[in-house]
């Protein structure tokens, strides 16, 4: 039973009973008549009916949607997609600046990682230490070992060292093609300039016929 506190013009209502509204400034009386079930039958298959057709109506408007809709819905896709590339676009920018930086070109170093073409060892970790400390221990995937593979190049370390010669030291871990674990440690020595520094490592198993480490300096 649904009920209201004011009193003025409204009601209370009670299921199976319809009721009068009562006239402004003035008493009336109420007058309170049973529903026969016939009637109250009859309602129900109308709503019944008025709702279905309400459905229908929804379904045949979906699936004939007139072309200016349509030229409109397409026209909205585009604008979502213009926002996401420029989404994009601002978020590389940002890393650049970002990168900038954190890292001037005074002082940064970065070094990357290729394998020799066609090399069959199974690389498992690189780690990497500048002047005895520790900068990067990098543990990779079997995806990433297949880029490698076929001729990418990753950038496994960026940051900042003083101009000067520095000490590099690299441990590479890894499995034969036969199963055999694999491991090499090599040290090189490099110069840092006010310019930015970019060194390649390309690595190697000893099945390759190659050292096994080899520095490029770009």
């Amino acid at each position: 039973m649904a009920r209201c506190n004011q009193t003025t013009h409204r009601l209370a209502i009670e299921p199976g009973r319809s009721f009068t509204h009562a006239p402004s400034g003035r008493r009336a009386s109420v007058r309170r008549e049973s529903i026969p079930p016939a009637a109250r039958a009859v309602v129900l298959v109308f709503l019944f009916s008025l709702g279905s057709a309400y459905g229908w109506a929804q379904q045949k408007g979906a699936q004939k949607t007139p072309p200016k809709d349509q030229q409109q819905m397409r026209g909205l896709d585009e604008q979502i997609q213009e926002v996401k590339s420029d989404a994009l676009r601002i978020a590389a920018e940002l890393s650049l600046l970002e990168e900038k930086l954190l890292y001037p070109s005074g002082t940064q170093v970065a070094i990357f990682v290729a394998m020799t073409k066609g090399d069959k060892m199974r690389l498992d970790a690189v780690r990497l230490q500048i002047d005895g400390q520790l900068v990067t221990h990098y543990i990779y995937s079997l995806k990433e070992l297949e880029a490698l593979r076929k001729g990418g190049v990753q950038r496994i370390y960026v940051g900042n060292v003083a101009t000067g010669d520095h000490q590099l030291e690299v441990l590479v871990d890894g499995k034969l093609e036969g199963g055999a674990d694999f491991s090499r440690t090599e040290r090189f020595a490099f110069r840092k300039d006010v310019k930015p520094k970019l060194v390649e490592l390309t690595l190697a198993g000893p099945d390759a016929g190659k050292t096994p480490i080899t520095l490029g300096e770009w």
